[in-house]
């Protein structure tokens, strides 16, 4: 028999408990169980008023913003929509039945104020790292460093040719509040005109945003994320905002390497990343300043595709500084003593050392060396020698292991895209990029922490 007609109505009296409507098994009570934002509200103290109206609660907006991106939910009204509605939500942040949502102004409002000039995102951001450490889910020992490309909010259509462009010619007053951002970056090499690379075209609304063609179709405006992980579990122990340009990542990465000790007082073993990182520079910064194994494919560009012999075919003498070539002759930098020390250093960073013509026009295998050369010629790094670590490590058991443990800094990217929905930026200039990363990258070391976490209904509770 058909039952009666469902019909509301009304009551008096409810006896409703919203933590029974949410699941056991759901993501949110897992990461209630570990997350510990209790150092927000002291954190933001001197940026509130002790006088006026009682503002909205900064941890309510916090876990509003993290449900956000934990769920994947990429505007701000319409999460508050979503909270509103969803139990689950309302239950994690804290709110009865009965209690207003704020509106999604506040969220900018407090962003574009005391959220910045607070830096309480990084704050919480940190914290979270403090627990995973605490918690045994990253040893500091093995790092894992990458970049992933990410489009800003820009119209490729609306832009200029770098050529056309004047930021002399912009008034601060009536520029837009990322196109101010840029003007305060000029002077840094992550986002500003300091890097060696000059974008083709420079949008009008991100001019902060790089040109790039990176992903082989049509070319767009994009940010890049750059992670820097501990490769036990994959948590994330630094995030960085820059350019989607080679030279800004790599610089990127010392940033996360020393704020990550200055911060946590971790001490890496070594480093793991692909060949953009490979740079003689870069390698010479691991090993000899930072004492950190570099477990990095080398840039090599002396390969020979004419079959005459390469630079690893010379032997080098570190005592005398010279190579020995095939056919036993020496290549010398200078072959008379200076009054005046030399270097030898080229503007490209290389020395370059030379044999006697005399030696080459004899030799029977001048053919094979440099046949439309008069005399061979070899440039050697001057960091050749933390290069030469690179290689030396490369050989090992533990770098092969290296090569497997770089695809989980990779994994950490899809998931960002994929199940966090951020393959577009929603905020715009050098801020918002580093607003929407670190709460990114927030919510996924939350995740990690309350699946991975013992004891994960203790953890951030205590005290």
């Amino acid at each position: 028999m058909m039952g009666p007609r469902q019909e509301a109505q009304s009551a008096l009296f409810y006896d409703f408990s919203i933590d029974d409507h949410v699941p056991t098994d759901h993501v949110l009570r897992a990461i209630d169980g570990v997350i510990d934002l209790s150092s927000v509200r002291t954190h933001l103290t001197e940026f509130y008023s002790s006088t006026g109206r009682p503002s909205i609660d900064p941890e309510l907006m916090m876990r509003m913003l993290l449900v956000g991106y934990v769920m994947g939910i990429r505007s701000e009204r319409r999460l508050c929509e979503e909270v509103h509605l969803n139990l689950a939500y309302r239950w994690f942040c804290k709110m009865d039945l009965s209690d207003p949502i704020p509106d999604h102004s506040t969220f900018s409002k407090n962003r574009h104020g005391r959220f910045r000039d607070s830096d309480v995102l990084r704050h919480v951001f940190e914290t979270v790292v403090a627990q995973c450490l605490e918690a045994g889910l990253a040893s500091g020992q093995r790092y894992a460093a990458d970049a992933s490309i990410i489009a800003a909010d820009a119209n490729s259509q609306k832009s200029t040719p770098k050529a056309d462009w004047n930021p002399e010619a912009i008034d601060p007053d009536d520029a837009p509040r990322a196109v101010r951002e840029y003007l305060d970056t000029l002077d840094d090499a992550a986002f500003g005109a300091a890097s060696p690379v000059v974008p083709k075209f420079i949008s009008h609304s991100d001019p902060a945003s790089q040109w790039t063609g990176a992903r082989g179709g049509p070319a767009y405006f994009a940010y890049s994320t750059n992670y820097l992980i501990d490769t036990d579990n994959a948590v994330i122990l630094d995030v960085e905002p820059t350019r989607s340009i080679r030279q800004a990542e790599v610089g990127a990465v010392k940033t996360m390497i020393d704020r990550v000790r200055k911060t946590h007082d971790l001490k890496p073993e070594r480093l793991i990343a692909d060949t953009a990182y490979g740079s003689g520079s870069m390698l010479d910064w691991l090993v000899e300043k930072r004492g950190i194994a570099p477990h990095i494919p080398v840039i090599d560009k002396s390969g020979r595709k004419d079959g005459t012999f390469e630079r690893a075919d010379f032997t080098f003498d570190v005592e005398n500084d010279l190579y020995i070539c095939p056919g036993g002759k020496e290549l010398k930098q200078y072959r008379r003593a200076y009054k005046t020390p030399r270097t030898g250093a080229n503007k490209d960073e290389t020395l370059r050392y030379r044999t006697r013509k005399p030696d080459c026009d004899a030799c029977p295998l001048k053919q094979r060396c440099c046949p439309k050369e008069p005399q061979r010629k070899v440039t050697r790094s001057i960091f050749e020698s933390s290069r030469d670590v690179a290689r030396q490590l490369a050989q090992t058991k533990q770098y092969s292991v290296s090569c497997k443990l770089r695809k989980k800094v990779e994994m950490s990217f899809a998931h960002l895209k994929r199940i966090h929905g951020l393959g577009r930026l929603r905020l715009r200039g050098p801020c918002g990029a580093h607003d929407e990363f670190i709460l990114a990258a927030t919510a996924q070391n939350l995740k990690k922490l309350a699946k991975l976490a013992p004891n994960q209904n203790r953890i951030g509770k205590a005290a």
